[in-house]
């Protein structure tokens, strides 16, 4: 914790390890030798081959498709609902759970079709700040324009 705070003691930090924000905000997987593909970027071992050790970083695309969503209704104090959250599916194999922004959750829950399968593209934005004062950046998903 101590290591995470010195990293980033001079500007915005992310919220998960695997969000990187320069030089744009993308999402950093690590890549086994055999070519399985994890979001956590301390794994020790393939769960695919059992190497260890033979990992290296690997920069996901900020696009994908939702593969399936929830309108939630309830949450904790303070956060505003309802909201819609995804799995989506990266073109390099793996899913990610995020918020969907820019998606009405009453017409979500109307017309799912829509929203299965939808073209994403990842977004940052300020979630939080932290005991210092600065910024806690998060990342979500909104239709993508293209």
């Amino acid at each position: 914790m101590a290591e995470q705070a010195q990293a980033t003691d001079t500007g915005p930090r992310p919220i998960v390890p695997w969000l990187k924000l320069a030089p744009k905000p993308h999402l950093e997987g690590i890549k086994c030798a055999c070519g399985a593909i994890y979001l956590d970027p301390k794994r020790v071992a393939c769960s695919k081959c059992g190497e260890s050790d033979k990992f290296n970083p690997l920069t996901l695309s900020d696009k994908g498709k939702v593969y399936v969503f929830s309108v939630v209704h309830q949450s904790y104090p303070g956060i505003k609902t309802p909201y819609v959250t995804a799995i989506v599916d990266l073109p390099e194999g793996v899913s990610v759970r995020a918020n969907l922004t820019d998606v009405d959750p009453e017409q979500a829950q109307k017309e799912p079709n829509k929203i299965f399968n939808l073209p994403v593209e990842l977004v940052t934005g300020v979630a939080a700040k932290d005991r210092e004062g600065h910024d806690v950046v998060a990342f979500s998903y909104r239709p993508s324009k293209n």
